[in-house]
Order: structure tokens, then C-alpha cells, then sequence
């Protein structure tokens, strides 16, 4: 399953954490409201495992305060120089909403 998330296809979206490889790359959170098709990027983010890191995240918190009905994660895996300049990219385009770099 992919998604296409700005200039990219990420593995994703998945419902869970688990669902995510345990890889180097970027994580894209997502939500949508009751009935809406369209996924709205709220937070994005970069580690050298991005399963363990989604999974254990302090901004969980501020992910579940955005009144979306549903919230999966989608991944982008790449190395740790390449991460680092797609989550730059990804978060000028969509200026999520939690987090900042």
C-alpha cells in the first residue's frame, strides 16, 4: 500500500505503528474527519527508525488534539542525509501543524 505524500510515495498510510518498517527515513502523521476522503499531513518527522520513534513520540499528544476522526502514519524510507532534506521539503510544503524541525 503507498500514498502519495508531496513528491513522494510512502509506504502507508497504516493505522498503527507496528505496520511501519523498522528503517531509517521520514514519518508523515495523517488525519481526516467522519466521511472526508482527503488525509491532511499534521505532523512530519525524521529517525533513524522511524517505527520505534512514531511509536514512543512526545507529540502524540498534540497529533490527537486535531479533532481528525482518524490519524494513521505513512513512511518515507531513506538514508540520514536524504531524510533530513525530505522532511525540510515536507514540512515547507504542508507546515504541519505539530512540530517543527
Amino acid at each position: 500500500m503507498s500514498i502519495q505524500v508531496g513528491n513522494y510515495h510512502a509506504d502507508g498510510p497504516f493505522g498503527n505503528a507496528d505496520d511501519l518498517q523498522a528503517r531509517s527515513g521520514v514519518y508523515v502523521i495523517l488525519g481526516r474527519g467522519n466521511g472526508v476522503t482527503t488525509w491532511n499531513v499534521v505532523d512530519v518527522g525524521e529517525s533513524a527508525n522511524i517505527r520505534e520513534r512514531v511509536a514512543n513520540h512526545d507529540r502524540a499528544p498534540c497529533w490527537r488534539g486535531q479533532s481528525h476522526a482518524e490519524l494513521t502514519v505513512a513512511g518515507i524510507y531513506a538514508d540520514q542525509h536524504n531524510r533530513m532534506l525530505i522532511e525540510k521539503e515536507l514540512r515547507g510544503t504542508f507546515n504541519p501543524p505539530c512540530g517543527t524541525i
